[in-house]
């Protein structure tokens, strides 16, 4: 890999918060430490809708991929930058539907793969990778992607509330890997983006400099809508657009909104030509 990205290891540091782990604490999960609540709680004083965000963001997720299964025939899935293992997660959705849908979820943090190889021991049609996800070919040479996901095929390659852990890169940020990620695609395939944005340049900087921090350098930035618009750039947007991820084709017209816009997960779908 290149020098900009994370080295793997295998060691789980507690000491150190992950967006990982922070993730899986504001899902209601046990898989953290107090290093993870702790920047949390700071996070919350600052941004407290942070909670409300990320439950939005996984109904978001389990949308989508019951959209693609059903609508748009996608039985292959590449999850990047998948995070801990909680409940309904892409597989459940996805096979749920069609027991024949494979899917690879993609995470550095080395909690992940050990808790997604116990979870997913019995089930052949998925595979988690330990895997910095900018590490495109790495990641599409792995031996378990090449026996899930047939490439000549369309794939459904997910990159949800994982941008903003990257910075800027001629090389290696967020326009780079999905490049380098839609070369490898045929046409009919679909990119599932969405990231962590805010109209507030003090929020910005706040959660940028905070995060920063606290995960050691392990981030990128909260960016604005017009910098998550230029990735779908020459693709077909699927409806409604692009928006804060909780109207995207939400349930019922009850369905959980988000309320407050401090700052929000703003995306998409779109669909290769």
């Amino acid at each position: 890999m290149e020098s900009g990205k994370q080295q793997l290891s295998t060691r789980i540091d507690a000491t150190v918060p992950t967006a990982a782990r922070m993730y899986d604490h504001y899902l209601g999960g046990k898989d953290n430490y107090a290093a993870d609540r702790a920047a949390c709680e700071e996070l919350d004083k600052v941004v407290p809708s942070t909670r409300a965000l990320a439950l939005n963001n996984r109904r978001f997720l389990q949308r989508v991929v019951r959209t693609l299964t059903e609508e748009y025939g996608m039985r292959q899935f590449l999850d990047h930058g998948s995070g801990l293992p909680t409940q309904n997660n892409v597989h459940h959705v996805a096979q749920a539907i069609d027991p024949a849908s494979r899917v690879v979820y993609v995470d550095i943090d080395p909690m992940v793969l050990v808790h997604g190889r116990a979870l997913l021991e019995q089930n052949e049609r998925t595979a988690v990778i330990q895997a910095d996800f900018r590490d495109t070919e790495g990641i599409l040479s792995h031996p378990d992607t090449q026996r899930l996901i047939d490439f000549s095929q369309p794939v459904a390659v997910l990159f949800n509330s994982v941008f903003h852990c990257i910075p800027d890169s001629d090389t290696d940020g967020p326009l780079a890997v999905i490049r380098r990620v839609t070369e490898r695609l045929v046409p009919g395939s679909h990119l599932v983006m969405c990231q962590l944005v805010s109209d507030d340049p003090e929020v910005r900087k706040f959660v940028t400099d905070f995060m920063g921090q606290a995960t050691q350098g392990n981030w990128g930035r909260v960016r604005e809508e017009k910098d998550v618009a230029e990735w779908f750039d020459g693709m077909d947007i699927l409806e409604p657009g692009l928006v804060e991820v909780s109207t995207w084709r939400p349930d019922s017209e009850v369905a959980p909104r988000q309320l407050t816009q401090e700052w929000i997960e703003f995306g998409g779908v779109g669909r290769l030509r």
